[in-house]
């Protein structure tokens, strides 16, 4: 299926555990205030570990500008009016890295362990594929031991751990986490699992 095929399915209702029901459709310019909101009501602890500051309107303003020059599709779900959660899928414009993509996946603290997570990720893994992406990418800290979990089980690999690359909000150093994934099953350049992750 072609991608605009794919993305004019949306919007689409997805059921929630034990019961609810958010509304998942693809982002666009109109949602800018959401997402400012969504990511300023997050708790600190999660602010830590965002891989963008996106309680800064420039920081937003570029994931949109990223969206219209057709480098970034995302979903946003939304229960009536309040952001639930998104899910993303960034490219950048490098011939070289041009079928990888960076997946990124931010689900409110209500709507956690009630399926909202893993059916935005099943949702923009659709999308990736429709962009004909070869490899996904997810980057996180190496204390962010549940995100690597739920990578795991989606078949991700650690392929990195790059020592005092990143710093949270705070200006403290963190060790990142680069987790891949084949569209097409494993690579076979692929090595084996860095120990202790």
């Amino acid at each position: 299926m072609d991608i605009d095929e794919l993305l004019s399915r949306y919007p689409r209702d997805v059921d929630l555990k034990p019961d609810g029901k958010v509304t998942i459709r693809v982002m666009d310019r109109s949602d800018r205030d959401a997402v400012l909101a969504f990511a300023r009501s997050l708790p600190e602890e999660d602010l830590l570990f965002l891989r963008t500051d996106l309680t800064e309107e420039s920081v937003v303003d570029e994931w949109f500008d990223a969206i219209d020059n057709g480098l970034t599709t995302s979903l946003i779900a939304y229960e009536g009016d309040a952001t639930a959660g998104y899910a993303t899928v960034h490219r950048t414009k490098a011939r070289w890295t041009r079928r990888v993509g960076e997946i990124r996946v931010n689900v409110g603290p209500e709507y956690r362990s009630r399926g909202l997570g893993r059916n935005l990720t099943a949702q923009i893994f659709d999308i990736a594929n429709a962009l004909g992406l070869m490899k996904l990418m997810a980057n996180m800290t190496a204390d962010q031991i549940g995100a690597q979990a739920a990578f795991r089980r989606l078949g991700f690999t650690p392929e990195a751990m790059l020592g005092d690359f990143v710093e949270d909000r705070d200006g403290r150093p963190r060790d990142l986490v680069m987790m891949t994934y084949d569209m097409d099953g494993l690579s076979s350049q692929a090595g084996e699992p860095l120990r202790g992750l």
